[in-house]
């Protein structure tokens, strides 16, 4: 699991690839520090690359995308397809992100 976060225009993106495993969630809850200290600002994390999410990164993104509300943020999910878009159907959280 890779991500790589820049910031464009005041938004910050973040590009993710590989499988975000149990294994690799923890270290992504790290990585995304950089995005929880800007949380108030737009977030867009690109899923093109993402091959497979787990429960607890899924636990992770609804954390940042509640404390992006709160604090008048705004945290959208763009390019999620295949394994992780029927992943996101069957939990449910298909419904509880916005997507681009």
């Amino acid at each position: 699991m890779n991500i790589e976060i820049k910031e464009q225009n005041g938004t910050y993106v973040g590009i993710l690839s590989g499988w975000l495993d149990t294994n690799a969630a923890s270290q992504f809850m790290e990585d995304i520090k950089v995005l929880e200290e800007n949380i108030d600002k737009s977030i867009v994390l690109d899923c093109k690359n993402l091959e497979y999410i787990c429960s607890l990164a899924l636990r992770g993104l609804l954390k940042l995308k509640k404390e992006s509300a709160d604090k008048g943020g705004r945290l959208v999910l763009r390019n999620v397809e295949g394994e992780v878009r029927h992943i996101l159907t069957l939990t449910g959280f298909i419904k509880l992100f916005d997507f681009e």
